[in-house]
């Protein structure tokens, strides 16, 4: 009988999460029918790492209005960072994601993007692990093979803000 058993295993694996934010947030809504929902970081983040330490996490967004809330909780929690995008996220992360491929020993893509096969292929190609976290039903089915891991995205890790409710004046008399 073998006396060491898995939970006796530490796995010292450093990991980037590189976040397509426009990506993640059309698959979000297209599947809720909301606008107001999003991802929940303080569950998926701890899910996707999974014991493993977090090296870093960047957020690429499209566009000019990017929340500053969001800048800071990602800085707060994770020493993360977005970063703005001038059209797609594609070639920002990509370049990222190859620059990272000698720092780090697994880069999961939070993307279901088909784009994104080559640079999957690439950092295979590198000995980078290479996992894909997504919602199924917006992920590429060849971006899943080429992956080393394919998580999913459930409504389990996201939320839907609710409109605050503006006080009521009473009348003056």
């Amino acid at each position: 009988m073998n006396p060491h058993r898995p939970e006796d295993v530490t796995i010292s694996q450093s990991v980037a999460i590189l976040i397509d934010g426009n990506n993640m947030e059309r698959s979000i809504h297209s599947e809720t029918d909301d606008t107001q929902t999003m991802l929940n970081f303080d569950t998926i983040i701890s899910k996707l790492l999974d014991n493993r330490g977090l090296n870093r996490l960047i957020y690429f967004r499209e566009g000019k209005q990017i929340s500053t809330k969001l800048q800071e909780r990602l800085y707060a929690n994770y020493h993360g960072s977005v970063r703005p995008c001038h059209k797609s996220a594609d070639i920002p992360l990509t370049i990222t994601a190859t620059q990272l491929a000698s720092k780090v020993d697994t880069i999961i893509i939070m993307s279901g993007d088909s784009d994104f096969i080559e640079l999957v292929r690439h950092l295979k190609s590198e000995g980078v692990r290479v996992e894909i976290a997504a919602i199924p039903s917006t992920t590429s089915h060849l971006l899943v093979e080429e992956a080393d891991y394919f998580h999913k995205i459930t409504e389990d890790d996201w939320f839907t803000l609710t409109p605050k409710k503006s006080a009521r004046r009473r009348p003056t008399k």
